[in-house]
């Protein structure tokens, strides 16, 4: 009982040392011999082990916090259903302890080597779930397996000495219930003032942000205690993905939608107002192979700081990384032909169909999507640029995934159109080949550019394409997109194509020039270190003439 009115007021399972453990227990047989005149030795007897009171990470899955708890079971489970209410009733007692057991598994499944899941799960139900809380005579009895309630009514009235001890006995207990009660009051009031005061503090903040967004604009403005509801609390089990920008849950809408929430990290603190206006902007760009954005939230409090998240369409076949280089069913040539195309176009309309273009930035495998027909769709603007009509861009923040970033927009800050260009040509080579854009396993060759390079220049094309598609399709047309994906990939910017003159080759609408030479490929040390190198030194070169870009960085 105690351990678990200890849970109920500071959110610890178990105490924090051994001192503190001690000290407990010390405290708890001064007060049994007090009340009950129970022999000093009870406890040094029965618990003589402090460390059996102190948290360990091995005791339960890592757990040792609510907070803990909530991120393995979930905000709301079985448990919480089951063991809320008033537990007298036999039946409602009942299901609240099958549901422990099964709570209980459940945990012992995440760590078969565990030794007090089945505690914690029976401190976890008297002391949060429980309503009543575990000093009730009802929570006692049914979840701690107390009878507080002494069944010595039933002894004989003319046992006088039997009489004597229990009354003492209930007095105590009923003095000492009747404070800790008292005390836990108390505590609830305090925390309830407290998350008022945070609460007003939200709104006026959310107020203020919501006050600055563009009316009437496309985007929806999420409330998190909605995001919270459909990602179970943002549930370790509904994290679907995450990179250097954020964690992507998957969550359930109230109307049954199914959506990716992501969740954006390291954050500019001064940014909502052009975080709120970047994301109406991303929200009414609307093409069928691009990612939709849904909507988005900020929110602050006092517990966990500052955060904003983006919501955005689900798609249920995952990423193109998943199917090119995982263990998953092996993507079809018409599949691939499909996606390289599906991805050209959302590509096209990024740079030519809106005003002022767009430029992603961040094209790789990991942020093309597939929906349900295994139609790709564009993902993660959050690197995307909104430039002036028709120039080229500097900035001092570059942003992207190595391998995939075009030379002068790693080296010096340069970004055009034909910088997302060169990712997409990455793209392509990687899926007609099935081999990532950096592999040293397989080769002496680095880069997949180089290595299609040098199988193109000797006459081998048939040896790019993935072996699982090699007898598919019309070998012309898959020799037409390796060309098309070597030359995107070109280094030099000038041999490069537009995305739209990429896509007509693709489609075999105009004529793919003779193939350029390349520079000899560097190894994989000296391709790092060179790089690594040269983004270092222009930074410091560029970082005060190229500091007013403007930015969309979601």
């Amino acid at each position: 009982m105690g351990l678990a009115k200890h849970l109920q007021e500071t959110s610890m399972f178990y105490l924090p040392n051994a001192l503190a453990s001690s000290s407990c227990l010390s405290d708890f047989q001064s007060k049994l011999e007090s009340s009950m005149s129970i022999p000093r030795s009870f406890v040094a007897t029965c618990l003589n082990d402090t460390n059996e009171f102190v948290v360990n990470p091995s005791s339960c899955a890592g757990i040792a916090t609510k907070q803990d708890w909530i991120e393995k079971v979930g905000p709301s489970s079985l448990l919480d259903a089951s063991c809320n209410a008033d537990l007298t009733v036999l039946t409602r007692c009942s299901s609240c302890l099958d549901a422990g057991m099964k709570v209980n598994a459940e945990l012992m499944s995440l760590n078969p080597n565990a030794t007090k899941c089945f505690y914690y799960t029976v401190l976890y139900a008297a002391g949060v779930v429980n309503d009543f809380g575990p000093e009730d005579v009802r929570t006692a009895a049914c979840v701690l397996g107390l009878p507080l309630s002494s069944s010595a009514t039933k002894r004989s009235s003319n046992n006088l000495t039997g009489e004597n001890v229990r009354n003492v006995v209930l007095g105590g207990l009923g003095a000492f219930i009747g404070i800790l009660i008292a005390i836990g009051l108390i505590m609830l009031y305090r925390n309830w003032e407290k998350k008022k005061k945070q609460n007003v503090l939200h709104e006026e903040y959310v107020k203020g942000v919501k006050a600055r967004v563009l009316p009437n604009t496309g985007a929806k403005w999420f409330n998190v205690t909605e995001l919270e509801q459909a990602t179970n609390g943002f549930s370790q089990r509904n994290l679907i993905g995450q990179g250097g920008y954020g964690l992507v849950y998957r969550g359930t809408l109230l109307d049954g939608t199914i959506v990716a929430v992501k969740q954006l990290t390291d954050l500019d603190m001064n940014g909502d107002e052009d975080f709120t206006n970047e994301a109406e902007i991303i929200s009414k760009i609307r093409h069928r192979n691009l990612l939709s954005l849904r909507g988005f939230c900020v929110t602050s409090d006092t517990a966990r700081g500052k955060r904003r998240y983006l919501v955005y369409d689900f798609m249920p076949n995952g990423s193109l990384e998943d199917h090119l280089f995982s263990n998953r069913n092996k993507l079809s040539w018409p599949q691939r032909k499909n996606a390289i195309i599906d991805v050209a176009k959302g590509l096209v309309y990024l740079h030519n169909g809106i005003k002022p273009a767009i430029y992603h930035r961040d094209i790789k495998a990991t942020n093309i999507l597939l929906d349900a027909d295994m139609r790709a769709k564009v993902a993660d603007f959050g690197l995307a640029k909104q430039t002036t009509e028709g120039h080229t861009h500097l900035t001092t923040r570059v942003a992207g995934t190595y391998g995939y970033l075009a030379p002068e927009y790693a080296l010096y800050g340069q970004l055009t159109e034909k910088s997302d260009v060169y990712s997409f040509g990455i793209i392509v080579l990687e899926i007609m080949s099935g081999r990532k854009v950096l592999d040293a396993s397989k080769s002496s060759t680095l880069l997949v550019t180089d290595w299609a390079w040098e199988h193109v220049k000797f006459g081998d094309v048939r040896d790019v394409f993935d072996e699982s598609i090699r007898e598919e399709g019309p070998r012309g047309v898959m020799e037409r997109f390796v060309h098309v994906g070597i030359l995107c990939a070109h280094v030099m910017v000038a041999f490069r194509p537009t995305i739209s003159d990429a896509l007509k080759m693709l489609e075999g609408d105009i004529d793919i020039p003779r193939l350029p030479d390349r520079p000899l490929p560097l190894s994989h040390e000296s391709f790092r270190s060179s790089l690594q190198h040269s983004i270092s030194l222009s930074r410091s070169q560029i970082s005060e003439a190229r500091s007013n870009s403007s930015i969309i960085s979601i």
